[in-house]
């Protein structure tokens, strides 16, 4: 007998180590079919070839679909995702889900869900309803929640906002975000362990660093790193600076040559192309403060405890804890709001984001679920004004 099957994609180290939780409850089902469809950054060996560390956690990869090319720019970034769509709709075919669960806002994951909604699969997206405001993120967000038929949103705005889109309040359920379930879940290393794995003792005072090009930025997607880079270089040299990759955006690698360039200049500066969830929640435990423009910083870091200084355009609109400091990307600004990461008394933090739970409510909302029927027409839920 055939058995109902949900199909998860992943694109990249950031919503794997997100998704990690989800997938371990539902390959647990035994009434149910698995299906991992792996895509972008994964299969790239200039990102970490991180989709060895799916197979090493036991998860069967059903589907390998490539979209990265040659080229970090716009003109690239779309033929990426004429290739996703491409690539998905054959797996998808092949592989004939009940329901296909998308995270986040990438590029990939809206490919994804375009080849979904064509082939009449049903759609589950995780973490819709969010507002980043300096890239290119929100018009993904948004536009793979209008192909949705069920939505996990991580906090009470971003239900509202999906209503304001028209979804039936009925599809949206408020269920935290995944990625607190990945900090509570996680084993992390002690110091020792940490700098052994990193291969570095780690300074006294260190922080952690992610920046990804500002997609958006009226100024260029590299003029906010130049700010940064100036900030960091203004710190005292015994200070840490560790530093981990930029997203397959546009602009990407020329992010990471720059920082390449500043580590070799500065004596406790390292680069890493990819952590792993284990090692960057590690390190971010680790470290004084977490800097740059990663929605990490905003979603599971302050689970750790850690301060965040969030710098520029990129996650500006975004919800956030008392332990996110917001800096524009101006040096001084950026150094200021670096004192002020490392005075913050850590005990008092508290992330706003649930509970840690969010990963067995979506579970247990799939599972209810099946088997699904082929998804119809959606009807567009007026908001009833005042």
């Amino acid at each position: 007998m055939h058995k109902p099957a949900i199909c998860v994609v992943t694109g990249s180290r950031a919503d794997y180590g997100l998704l990690r939780g989800l997938l371990h409850l539902l390959q647990c089902e035994a009434s149910i079919d698995l299906q991992l469809a792996v895509t972008g950054m994964h299969w790239a060996t200039e990102y970490g070839s991180t989709w060895r560390e799916i197979e090493a956690d036991g998860f069967p990869i059903a589907a390998r679909i490539e979209t990265l090319l040659a080229s970090d720019t716009a003109v690239g970034t779309s033929k990426s995702m004429a290739l996703g769509i491409a690539g998905f709709a054959d797996a998808f075919a092949r592989l004939t889900p009940d329901w296909v669960v998308v995270l986040g806002d990438r590029y990939e994951t809206l490919a994804a869900a375009l080849a979904a909604y064509n082939a009449r699969i049903r759609i589950a997206h995780i973490a819709g309803g969010d507002i980043s405001g300096g890239a290119l993120d929100d018009g993904y967000r948004h536009s793979i929640s209008k192909l949705a038929q069920l939505h996990f949103v991580s906090h009470e705005q971003a239900r509202r906002r999906l209503l304001q889109l028209g979804e039936a309040p009925e599809t949206v359920q408020l269920v935290g975000h995944p990625g607190i379930d990945a900090v509570r879940d996680c084993r992390l290393l002690g110091r020792q362990e940490l700098e052994a794995c990193l291969g570095c003792v780690l300074q006294p005072v260190s922080l952690l660093v992610t920046y990804h090009p500002a997609t958006l930025s009226e100024e260029g997607a590299l003029a906010e790193l130049s700010a940064l880079l100036t900030a960091l270089d203004g710190l005292d040299e015994a200070v840490g600076l560790y530093f981990t990759g930029a997203n397959a955006d546009a602009q990407g690698r020329e992010a990471d040559a720059a920082i390449r360039d500043f580590v070799q200049r500065r004596p406790h500066a390292r680069s890493f192309v990819t952590l792993g969830t284990r090692l960057y929640l590690s390190l971010a435990q680790a470290v004084d403060a977490v800097v740059g423009n990663s929605s990490s910083g905003l979603l599971e870091v302050p689970s750790l405890r850690t301060p965040t200084v969030d710098i520029g355009a990129r996650q500006r609109g975004r919800f956030r804890g008392d332990s996110v400091i917001h800096s524009e990307a101006e040096p001084t600004a950026i150094q200021s709001a670096i004192h002020r990461a490392l005075r913050m008394e850590r005990s008092s933090i508290v992330n706003p984001y649930g509970d840690g739970r969010s990963s067995k409510r979506i579970a247990a909302a799939l599972l209810a679920r099946l088997p699904a029927e082929p998804a119809g027409s959606k009807s567009f839920y007026e908001v009833q004004r005042p």
